[in-house]
């Protein structure tokens, strides 16, 4: 039988982080039950009424994956805290004077989509709380800090990829049981797809454009690209980590700053978009060492092979700001 999840991380990591993990996967499995069901309840399709603190309208399922991932973790004496995309605040365990674990996650990503059909994901980031430290504090750390980044995509099949620091690893949901699929996964150094949002194209810098044309015509990286863009940052992204090539998210006029957030979207993706041999930028920085100011902060992100991330960085860096 293929390795579990768990005996993978307790074997390469440690079995603090690998009850974590397996934690999570347990809440994944739970998500995964409920959307395998979405037409057919009224509990589970539609808005649940509220928004949350990005001002976007939250789904039924954002409210149950957001609680389920909180349940799973609670649940674990070594979790101090966890951020979520759909709360407010941090919400911090207190008590717990051995709690290492700080996991921050978008508990449902693209569920925009569900309606439709349409993959939707969850991304997870698990940093620790050093000796001595604030628990609110470390959670403001830079993607180099992170312990483990993993995502969870509900597609034809349910793949779980994580990273702990020795590669990213791939598992395939069966019979409720994450099994190995994918060992020591590498991203192509460079690929032939680009993925954008191309109805933001007029909404952001000039040479967001120019590199989109340029991959078309195939003057940037000597050979035409095609589009592929889901609309689901975690289907664009797994498309991205298996044929390669770039997703990319630029600042546009509505979102100045970037749409993706950084703690829980950007950095887990990046560091396992490094780990299999990929790259992740703002435009200008590495995404791994942009220190946060704020749990739900935002950024530009440029993700995905080598070749095309350094093509597109070297073109904003040479560009002056129109």
């Amino acid at each position: 039988m293929a390795m579990t999840l768990f005996q993978h991380v307790r074997q390469r990591h440690n079995q603090e982080l690998g009850a974590l993990i397996t934690a999570i996967a347990d809440g994944a499995a739970a998500i995964e039950a409920r959307i395998r069901t979405a037409g057919l309840s009224d509990d589970i399709l539609g808005a649940a009424g509220s928004e949350n603190v990005q001002g976007e309208q939250q789904q039924k399922l954002d409210v149950f994956a957001n609680d389920t991932l909180i349940e799973v973790m609670k649940a674990l004496p070594t979790v101090a805290a966890v951020v979520s995309e759909e709360d407010d605040e941090p919400i911090v365990f207190p008590d717990r004077p051995n709690a290492k674990f700080i996991a921050i996650f978008d508990p449902l990503d693209g569920s925009s989509n569900i309606d439709v059909n349409v993959n939707v994901g969850t991304i997870v980031s698990i940093q620790v709380v050093k000796p001595g430290s604030d628990v609110r504090a470390a959670i403001l750390q830079p993607g180099t800090e992170q312990v483990a980044a993993l995502y969870v995509n509900y597609g034809p099949s349910t793949i779980l990829v994580y990273t702990a620091g020795k590669g990213v690893h791939g598992f395939t949901l069966a019979d409720g049981e994450f099994l190995l699929s994918s060992g020591d996964m590498l991203m192509p150094e460079q690929g032939t797809y680009y993925s954008m949002n191309e109805g933001n194209i007029g909404e952001s810098l000039p040479v967001y454009a120019k590199a989109i044309g340029r991959f078309r015509d195939g003057s940037m990286m000597g050979r035409k690209y095609s589009s592929r863009y889901v609309g689901s940052f975690i289907a664009d992204f797994h498309r991205t980590l298996l044929k390669g090539g770039v997703f990319l998210y630029p600042p546009t006029v509505k979102a100045p700053n970037g749409k993706l957030r950084l703690l829980y979207e950007a950095n887990p993706l990046s560091f396992i978009a490094e780990q299999a041999g990929g790259a992740a930028s703002n435009g200008r920085y590495r995404i791994l060492e942009i220190t946060p100011t704020e749990p739900h902060m935002r950024t530009p992100l440029i993700i995905g092979s080598q070749s095309e991330v350094s093509a597109i960085g070297g073109m904003i860096t040479i560009t002056p700001r129109e």
